[in-house]
């Protein structure tokens, strides 16, 4: 599923955030990177779901690899990842429900499977109750389950978390 082979990716200012790393997760494996900050974790992440390329070395993810996957082919990836970002990326205009529909809605999901599947993932994740809530109004812990839910609603096929526990409450 996840396939990193001696990758370097650098910064022109900054210089390596990752070095030769090589590592494999399997289809159905549960997998965490640590680090201290600044170890590249984030980094690898941008390379999963391909926001950038490695400076060398081979990433393949779910099929598709880095070095030859078109700039038109990478959001059919992304459609098979599931994203939580470290800060969440909520729109804040809109309320929790309409945060999670927004997901399907980008991938063109059919208007009446939205509705069903959006209030499934907020009671995954405890929140039903604050569908109709601003981010603004809701904890951080709060917030990040609405990404949580975002992430889920399409089924992914990879689950990417960055710092997923850090706000939870």
């Amino acid at each position: 599923m996840i396939k990193f082979t001696d990758v370097t990716k650098s910064y022109p200012k900054t210089g390596p955030a990752l070095k030769d790393v090589s590592f494999h997760v399997a289809k159905g494996e549960f997998a965490f990177l640590t680090g201290h900050s600044g170890a590249g974790k984030s980094t690898a992440m941008r390379l999963i779901y391909m926001a950038e390329h490695p400076t060398s070395g081979e990433v393949r993810v779910s099929g598709f690899s880095a070095s030859r996957v078109a700039q038109a082919d990478i959001p059919r990836l992304r459609r098979r990842l599931g994203i939580v970002f470290q800060d969440f990326r909520l729109l804040e205009d809109r309320t929790a429900e309409e945060n999670v529909a927004f997901a399907l809605e980008v991938t063109g999901a059919r208007r009446a499977t939205i509705g069903p599947r959006v209030i499934r993932v907020l009671t995954q994740v405890g929140l039903a109750s604050k569908a109709h809530q601003y981010p603004r109004e809701l904890s951080g812990g709060e917030q990040q389950r609405v990404a949580i839910a975002r992430a889920l609603v399409n089924d992914p096929v990879i689950l990417l978390a960055d710092e997923p526990t850090g706000n939870l409450d």
